[in-house]
């Protein structure tokens, strides 16, 4: 068996996941010790630069040097010297390809791919010799870990340890990240169709009668501010129904109140057809927001 399992190098500031060796094993708890590198990424500031997070078979150690984090799965077989051994080669090596400007600009996660094959060959060497292979050696480093032992972390003090560390934590509903809403229906599309036109045909008639209102002394300013707030509304309708949002029962009926009570201080100038056309559309676009559900989005811990 493999004595380092899987290495990940973070941004130190947030977290951001900036390479990653490849993962062939997919036994529970390695899971559950990718979980906990998400975890302990985020609160990395918090720690000394040396750390070790124990765990039944599998430890997580960490390095932080320069502005990153260089972490490690590895069997708790594996002498605490190696395993920071190996840390450190990694560092070294992506000390001397990327400077602390290119990960200050990183944006997007995993910005250097081309390091992921390095960290994998670092770890391979690691788990057939057994030993260090670049700059640093074993001696130097017991001694360092001699004068400065690693902090000592256990899975109960990471943060949200109270499942999460686990990787069982339950998300809300109002977690807009970890869920997303069943796909659109087809009378869900015919909802988006008739609402875009009901919010066409308000801003068409709120643009006329501004032009004939700023004629006549203002007489019409509070149908033209109807019309478009009803185009508004319809609008943000089309919005709640396609994207998930906390509050939206709530939302769903303040926008429907307000294109009813648009559509009645509009009373004249439309039809009683017309009227009930605008209306019906806010109800159904309502009915099939509230009912359309959310599904759980596949964890996934980035890692």
């Amino acid at each position: 068996m493999a004595l380092i399992l899987f290495a990940f190098v973070v941004r130190l500031r947030d977290g951001l996941p900036l390479s990653a060796s490849t993962d062939f094993q997919h036994s529970p708890e390695l899971q559950d010790r990718k979980q906990q590198l998400r975890l302990l990424s985020k609160a990395l500031p918090l720690y000394p630069e040396r750390g070790t997070v124990t765990g039944h078979d599998l430890h997580i150690h960490f390095l932080s040097s320069g502005g990153v984090s260089y972490m490690a799965v590895c069997s708790c077989r594996l002498p605490a010297a190696l395993a920071f051994c190996f840390l450190e080669d990694v560092r070294w090596e992506f000390s001397d390809r990327f400077d602390g400007t290119a990960v200050a600009l990183a944006t997007r996660p995993y910005p250097f791919l081309e390091f992921d094959s390095i960290i994998q060959k670092l770890k391979q060497h690691y788990n057939q010799s057994g030993g260090p292979s670049l700059g640093v050696t074993l001696a130097e480093v017991q001694d360092e870990l001699r004068t400065s032992p690693p902090h000592i972390i256990t899975l109960g003090d990471l943060p949200l340890s109270n499942g999460a560390a686990n990787g069982h934590a339950e998300q809300g509903p109002a977690t807009g990240s970890n869920q997303r809403l069943e796909p659109v229906s087809a009378p869900g599309i015919l909802s988006l169709v008739l609402n875009i036109m009901c919010a066409a045909l308000n801003l068409i008639r709120g643009v006329h009668l501004m032009e004939y209102t700023f004629q006549d002394d203002y007489d019409g300013i509070w149908n033209v501010v109807a019309f478009l707030l009803a185009f508004l509304c319809c609008v943000c309708q089309c919005q709640l129904y396609l994207f998930h949002s906390s509050l939206r029962k709530q939302k769903a009926f303040t926008l429907l109140s307000a294109i009813v009570i648009c559509n009645g201080f509009l009373f004249g100038l439309r039809n009683v057809w017309q009227l009930t056309f605008h209306v019906s559309v806010a109800c159904l676009s309502t009915a099939l927001t509230l009912s359309r559900k959310l599904q759980d989005r596949t964890n996934d811990c980035g890692v």
